[in-house]
């Protein structure tokens, strides 16, 4: 059966060596498999900066760093004789001062993975990834919920080019890794925030751990959120060119798929009909759309309400 153009828009299936069929994809969609997590957190600017990122990911030498073909690091020594290692080649190669020396990259799946098979999968990742171009290092961290991998790639490629990924770069590495674990009997995918009807992108770490640590009273509220409460602040009829184009966004999406779930559903095949309304039931069930600030401006009409209340009991 002929998959609407608009499903693959949305999804963006990519069309790479060794694609598989939409509709494995689409099913993975509707019964909400497990998403993937490929995230850079930063930067090395420096040999030194490079040793304490290093330090950090080994726990101070106590966890082995993988590099390709196996090689494995273990202990401070070895992990500093690296860092020295990268920074005297890239010096050889005469790199910008300003450039950065590496990439930090955290390679995780929600709690319950087995975590030999997020090690695995990120082994085969970043081979696939860098392979022979760029050095890198990994290692996996199991002391939470959600076993992960901290991978750090140093950013100047043997070939002198560096490394430099854009948006679809991202959504490529996050697609790689979710086939990877797939590989390994893990379900997992790699679809893009805006097909599930994610609006809101997650909160970086740092701006994170100061939010909660303003809720512990622990601190000053951090300036992002005294800015968010201020925009919720405005009236609803205020709203913002992009979040007038991200709900149009939204409703152009959930089409798209309402469409391709009718589609299937007129098909000869049974696979194609179920498949088609477990899309629809995906669709329907996905949240409203709601940006940071009207869940926010939301959470303050609740609290203006209850103080409210709360006059008029006492008067």
């Amino acid at each position: 059966m002929r998959r609407a153009r608009l499903a693959h828009a949305v999804l963006r299936v990519t069309r790479g060596k060794g694609s598989e069929p939409a509709t494995a994809r689409l099913q993975r969609v509707a019964r909400r498999a497990p998403e993937v997590m490929v995230k850079i957190t930063g930067r090395t600017r420096d040999g030194d900066h490079l040793q304490r990122h290093l330090d950090y990911i080994t726990r101070k030498g106590k966890l082995v760093l993988e590099g390709p073909d196996g090689e494995c690091l273990s202990g401070r020594a070895e992990v500093r004789a690296l860092a020295e290692d990268w920074r005297a080649e890239l010096d050889f190669l005469a790199s910008r001062k300003d450039a950065p020396v590496s990439l930090s990259i955290v390679l995780s799946m929600p709690a319950g993975v087995e975590p030999g098979r997020v090690h695995d999968a990120s082994r085969a990742f970043a081979d696939a990834l860098f392979g022979d171009r760029h050095p890198y290092v990994f290692a996996l961290h199991t002391d939470d919920r959600h076993p992960h991998v901290h991978l750090t790639v140093r950013a100047l490629g043997r070939d002198g080019e560096r490394l430099n990924p854009r948006k679809a770069d991202l959504q490529l590495w996050r697609e790689t890794f979710a086939a990877a674990l797939r590989d390994r009997g893990v379900e997992a995918e790699a679809t893009p925030r805006r097909a599930r009807g994610v609006v809101r992108k997650s909160e970086r770490t740092p701006v994170r751990k100061l939010r909660e640590r303003f809720e512990r009273g622990e601190g000053a509220m951090p300036e992002t959120l005294r800015g968010a409460l201020k925009d919720a602040a405005r009236p609803a009829a205020e709203a913002e060119p992009w979040e007038v184009h991200l709900r149009q966004k939204q409703a152009q999406i959930r089409k798209a798929l309402v469409v391709e779930a009718l589609r299937l559903q007129a098909s000869k095949l049974e696979a194609d009909r179920s498949l088609g309304r477990d899309l629809e039931t995906f669709v329907r069930t996905l949240p409203p759309v709601a940006t940071r600030r009207e869940i926010l401006a939301r959470a303050l009409g609740e609290d203006h309400g209850r103080s409210a209340r709360g006059k008029d009991r006492t008067r």
